[in-house]
């Protein structure tokens, strides 16, 4: 007599199609894979943050870069889920989202930190400021730069060569969660803590406030802006 199949589970990208502070938990342990021209290198996702949509929105978010709406720049947070959305910022540093909930309404989680668990070596050759395997891509900027990532992929499937997510068989032991790292005004504080983590993870960066800002005195020259700099800014 044959055993019952067991049912399978929905497809990826419809997972990824919900909503993105349930989802952010559910990722860590994930592992993203980039297989460039170099090699391939995989990522085993220890934190994430969670970013949703515009002021006029079901789900308004003054932390994300939706906030005053669409643009070119962030066209591929509104969907499909499953799809890269990576930003240059400070006019220095790439960092990654991985887009989430239905098509249309904007959503993404921004990659924080992981481990390397593929591509030791060519993650090393893209980090060489890297102190240890743990800091490879502990933050933002540097798992983007240990994952081979650009603007240019800004976009691209997640889920399609050269890209693959594979999700954890399981939750991990104990999830931590807080404020987003580095957001300024209401979108930095308790009411959107959006920030999860896998607690004790050594890969996991260390948490920074946005910093205050100086009221500048009346008459003053307005400062210049910076490439890349923004109040409602996901770093």
């Amino acid at each position: 007599m044959s055993e019952n199949p067991v049912p399978a589970g929905p497809p990826l990208r419809e997972i990824l199609a919900g909503d993105a502070r349930e989802l952010a938990p559910l990722l860590l342990g994930a592992v993203l894979t980039h297989e460039s021209r170099e090699g391939p290198v995989s990522v085993r996702l220890t934190e994430v943050e969670a970013y949703l949509g515009p002021e006029d929105s079901l789900h308004p978010d003054p932390g994300s870069h939706t906030y005053r709406g669409p643009t070119p720049r962030n066209a591929p947070m509104f969907g499909p889920a499953g799809h890269l959305y990576v930003y240059f910022t400070y006019g220095m540093h790439h960092c990654t989202n991985i887009v989430c909930g239905p098509e249309g309404v904007a959503s993404a989680l921004l990659l924080r930190a992981g481990e390397i668990v593929d591509g030791l070596d060519l993650a090393r050759r893209r980090r060489t400021t890297s102190r240890s395997p743990a800091d490879l891509a502990s933050g933002p900027a540097r798992l983007a730069k240990a994952l081979g990532l650009t603007t240019a992929d800004s976009g691209r499937d997640a889920l399609a060569p050269p890209f693959g997510l594979v999700l954890p068989p399981g939750p991990p032991p104990q999830v931590s969660s807080g404020p987003r790292v580095g957001v300024a005004g209401a979108g930095g504080s308790d009411e959107y803590a959006w920030r999860f983590w896998i607690t004790g993870d050594p890969t996991v960066s260390r948490y920074k406030a946005a910093k205050a800002r100086v009221r500048k005195p009346a008459g003053a020259a307005p400062r210049a802006a910076q490439p890349g700099r923004s109040t409602f800014h996901q770093r």
